[in-house]
């Protein structure tokens, strides 16, 4: 069974598109409706900004989810998934590609969703760190003994985890997941802490804009972040996808549910290759 999955925020590259722009009319005819519903060209800061340009929240998510759903958009009839599933951000080009979501409604939730949490952030200050090499329950125990806030974040594969939350309470953490026997404790370079109880405002804001959408029955089974399991339910899939910003990414239980219910072939579709290789570690 072929699962389809789609890469989150960190995979955006300068130029991404640009190919999809240049060879494919249907490609550039769903830019351009980008490009009027968002009100800015962002074709031109996919194409041809910097680094720099392509790291503000409100670019970044747009990108990729623009660069997702085109890329599944022009396979035409080759894309015939049993099964989709995104990474975070990704899980809104899943929605879109596996016709949860219209093109049009799924990009306007995906900007209202980067500019609330840019908000957020702006709100209280907070990060997120990599955790190499420690059992997940082991992280899990720590971040719940830290008098502050931090949480498991993103459930990447087994060994990587990423815990979110105040930057006192992940330095606290880093700290004694080191002591634990973590291999490494990686601060991110990110704008806040993702997926944690910080992006409360966040959440409350983006749960107006899902519940006025309309959502469809999808043609194949959503593996949702928040619970790992093959959804569709629109209302259990809206209601997920509320909770979403405050609730970890649970990516390797996921992937593993997948295999479970079938999935022989997992097809990456959107920038990089980030989730090809967080897939080999939890099938290992």
């Amino acid at each position: 069974m072929k699962a389809y999955v789609f890469p989150g925020q960190g995979s955006q590259f300068v130029g991404m598109g640009n190919d999809l722009y240049e060879k494919s009319p249907v490609a550039r005819e769903m830019f351009e409706k980008a490009n009027e519903i968002l009100g800015f060209r962002i074709t031109d800061l996919m194409f041809g900004g910097t680094d720099e340009d392509l790291r503000q929240t409100k670019v970044t998510q747009p990108a990729i989810f623009l660069h997702s759903v085109i890329s599944a958009k022009i396979l035409g009839d080759d894309f015939k998934p049993e099964m989709v599933a995104g990474h975070s951000l990704g899980e809104f080009s899943a929605l879109v590609a596996s016709g949860t979501l219209s093109f049009e409604d799924g990009l306007k939730l995906v900007y209202q969703r980067a500019l609330a949490m840019q908000k957020a952030c702006e709100k209280t200050s907070g990060t997120m760190a990599a955790i190499l090499n420690l059992p997940d329950e082991k992280v899990e125990e720590i971040c719940a003994g830290i008098d502050d806030i931090v949480v498991p974040a993103n459930y990447n594969c087994p060994g990587q985890i990423v815990i979110s939350g105040t930057d006192s309470g992940v330095d606290k953490a880093c700290e004694k997941l080191l002591a634990a026997g973590a291999k490494r404790a990686l601060k991110l370079k990110v704008g806040g802490a993702f997926h944690s109880p910080l992006m409360e405002p966040a959440r409350t804001e983006l749960a107006d804009a899902i519940n006025a959408t309309l959502f469809h029955v999808p043609i194949c089974p959503v593996y949702q972040n928040v619970n790992a399991k093959g959804e569709t339910q629109p209302s259990v899939i809206q209601a997920n996808l509320i909770a979403q910003l405050t609730s970890p990414v649970r990516w390797t239980q996921s992937v593993q549910n997948m295999v479970d219910n079938g999935a022989t072939n997992f097809i990456e579709i959107g920038p990089g290759n980030v989730l090809q290789g967080l897939i080999k570690k939890i099938l290992s």
